[in-house]
């Protein structure tokens, strides 16, 4: 029988959603689907996301949209977008009841507009109102298929070979970016380029996502340029897809976009949120979910967001930094909105000059 997974957790029994999941339950196993966390008592991780996506179906979320199901929901996007193979005619139905998972929909919408959210996002992550619609849409998707995601590989699938230059002893630490590798308006290249070697004149590394294009080569080539020590993660599936770039000083060839982030997040002392897409929604919502849990690879790392403005003063990432407002404490992350502000916001908050050990 097929499987779906059921995202959300009742907190007791007066919980308000737990007659929508009761419901839930009712019709879908009555409609012969088995069901994955019908309880909500199961915890995703980095480590176990892929497992638990691989092992099941389709995918349900429910009511009450926390900050953990949304980086599930856009996790589940992402791989429909980068093409993973175990995401392959896997539906996912979000039912917005309550209302909650708009803002997560706004932040996708906005992306959509900007142009680095390419796809219907809300054919892949279809929306329903009532759990009896659940079941109508689920059923339906499930027969026809998840749509596809228009991308094709421009890489064969040789493996990478893999270089590991450690970082030198004068480093004073590693500055992750998180950002699209689809983009390739001038301006935003040339700000990539511009962040790569501030971070480098800086005296630290710069660890990424390893991508060839977009924003994401661009703050690759800017270190290099600038003799800066780079380092950066990848996964088989996503370098058909985007290559790699040239002049790495390190490369950590993971098998999962969850293991790629975790790598990238270990090896990193603070982090820039440049213009991106859901990946790097995906990868901000995993580093505040891993600073709420009090996760030790997030001690003492400042997170700086680079809400670009635009020409009429709206900010790249507005729709997202008011969804973090709702769901974040003061100071878990720090917003810049001019190019020049970025180094310092992280300098000023390192709590010493940390070793590269890290």
């Amino acid at each position: 029988m097929a499987k779906v997974r059921l995202s959300g957790t009742i907190t007791g029994a007066h919980d308000p959603h737990r007659s929508t999941r009761a419901k839930l339950l009712y019709l879908l196993y009555d409609a012969g689907w088995d069901i994955y966390n019908s309880n909500g008592d199961q915890r995703i991780t980095l480590s176990n996301i892929e497992k638990k996506i691989t092992e099941a179906d389709g995918f349900v979320f429910t009511p009450g949209a926390s900050l953990e199901d949304m980086f599930k929901a856009v996790s589940v996007f992402v791989g429909y977008q980068t093409l993973d193979k175990h995401l392959r005619g896997k539906p996912t139905v979000i039912l917005n009841s309550d209302g909650s998972w708009d803002p997560f929909y706004g932040v996708l919408g906005h992306l959509h507009k900007l142009g680095t959210i390419k796809q219907e996002f809300r054919e892949f992550l279809l929306s329903a109102d009532t759990p009896e619609s659940v079941l109508t849409t689920l059923t339906g998707a499930w027969q026809t298929g998840v749509p596809d995601a228009g991308r094709e590989k421009i890489e064969d699938s040789m493996m990478p070979q893999v270089v590991d230059e450690p970082p030198p002893s004068h480093l004073l630490g590693n500055v992750c970016v998180f950002c699209s590798a689809t983009l390739e308006e001038e301006s935003y290249l040339s700000d990539g380029e511009s962040v790569g070697r501030a971070i480098a004149r800086a005296g630290f590394g710069c660890i990424s996502g390893a991508g060839k294009s977009g924003i994401m080569g661009a703050v690759v080539k800017g270190s290099v340029d600038a003799g800066g020590w780079t380092g950066g993660s990848n996964v088989p599936h996503i370098i058909e897809l985007e290559g790699l770039p040239k002049g790495l000083s390190s490369f950590w060839l993971r098998p999962d976009i969850y293991t790629r982030m975790e790598v990238m997040i270990e090896h990193s002392n603070a982090f820039v949120i440049m213009p991106g897409g859901a990946g790097t929604f995906q990868e901000l919502l995993a580093l505040m979910i891993f600073r709420q849990q009090g996760n030790p690879l997030m001690q003492d790392k400042p997170v700086v967001i680079y809400n670009r403005q635009n020409r009429n003063g709206i900010g790249f990432w507005d729709p997202l930094i008011d969804l973090l407002d709702g769901v974040c404490q003061p100071g878990e992350f720090v917003v810049a909105t001019e190019m020049e502000d970025i180094l310092p916001a992280i300098q000023s908050r390192l709590p010493q000059v940390v070793s590269n050990a890290s």
